[in-house]
């Protein structure tokens, strides 16, 4: 038996040593492997949540380009829209040793203390849809978002038109604003865009109130806001999901949702051009939806690339992004002497869109 056996041994030790001659047998297939793996660039992504049907098709870009197949090794944490939970996420990618950080914040401010410890520790930060403020510039590797400002510049110049072309004076328009999450960026440059139009053009802004970009809150701040105020004629919504809310409160007050303010209906504004949204501009319940493109996930590999092999990139990239009516009142409006065009909404482009 033993003589059997080491008969064996002999030829299956034969058979390596003329299969690593060749260059096969089993060894250099793990070393091989080991070497693929430490090929991959450690990212750690802390998502603010999932509050909304944009953030949701973000996360999924993001998800999608920082795939294993395309060279990342991806940790992803959600915050449940807590900055805390922020802050150890992103400690917990440094005790991890990764190679970036991606970050989409909750809010822009307190970042200060935890994004210094990721520089000291010779990570880089890319920073995705909204932006930070911190004192020290440079704990921000790079940023890939949306013009926030330019947003609501495009909202309240199509409202300026709109209403300019209908014949409703600017006295006569009483606007409330259905805010997002306070101190997030897309809050800010969307409520001061607003607020900085009402000055300029005359128009009424009753209230502004938050609903932190989720449907269920805006339901309510809504129904508040109509108890409060019998006189509203345009709703600013600062995203789909707020402005699906609001629409419920209205209609189950027993108003109308449209464009015929001089007929007593509500105009509703707003932000994302999501489908869901995009499907009520068809219906004629939002009258305008101004994009924020969330696909921002290719750009990110991209960053995140050059970043880890010290190719060159932008600091700041802008996502390109367009504005829809199913009206055709306004297809065009003018921001800082440059015509922007107003995309009148089709069935086509509808089943065109991603997301």
């Amino acid at each position: 038996m033993r003589r059997i056996l080491s008969g064996k041994l002999h030829t299956m030790a034969l058979f390596c040593a003329v299969s690593m001659v060749l260059g096969g047998c089993a060894k250099p297939d793990v070393e091989e492997t080991t070497l693929s793996e430490e090929k991959l660039i450690t990212v750690g992504f802390s998502q603010l949540g999932a509050e909304s049907d944009w953030r949701v098709a973000n996360t999924e870009s993001i998800k999608n380009s920082l795939t294993r197949a395309g060279g990342f090794d991806l940790m992803f944490d959600d915050a449940q829209q807590k900055q805390d939970k922020q802050f150890h996420a992103i400690r917990n990618f440094i005790q991890q040793e990764v190679d970036c950080i991606v970050l989409a914040p909750v809010m822009e401010t307190g970042w200060d203390t935890v994004l210094e410890e990721a520089k000291d520790a010779g990570i880089p930060v890319v920073v995705v849809d909204r932006q930070v403020n911190v004192s020290d510039t440079s704990l921000i590797t790079a940023w890939v978002g949306s013009d926030f400002s330019r947003e609501a510049k495009i909202a309240c110049e199509w409202l300026k038109s709109f209403t300019e072309v209908k014949g409703i004076a600017p006295e006569d328009l009483y606007i409330v604003d259905i805010q997002g999450t306070l101190g997030a960026t897309a809050q800010i440059g969307r409520t001061t865009g607003l607020e900085l139009a009402c000055e300029q053009n005359g128009w009424n802004l009753l209230a502004a109130v938050p609903a932190d970009y989720a449907q269920t809150k805006s339901k309510e701040v809504m129904q508040n806001l109509l108890e409060q105020y019998d006189n509203i004629n345009v709703v600013y919504c600062e995203n789909d999901n707020e402005a699906m809310g609001a629409i419920e409160a209205i209609e189950e007050a027993g108003r109308v949702v449209g464009s015929d303010i001089a007929a007593g209906e509500i105009l509703i504004i707003s932000f994302d051009a999501a489908q869901s949204g995009l499907k009520l501009v068809l219906e004629g319940k939002i009258a305008l939806d101004v994009e924020c493109n969330p696909l921002q996930g290719e750009e990110i590999e991209r960053l995140v690339m050059a970043v880890n092999s010290g190719a060159e990139f932008n600091k700041y990239t802008y996502v390109s992004e367009s504005a829809f009516s199913a009206d055709d009142t306004v297809t065009s409006v003018m921001l800082d002497d440059e015509e922007y065009q107003i995309t009148v909404l089709t069935e086509e482009i509808l089943r065109q869109r991603e997301y």
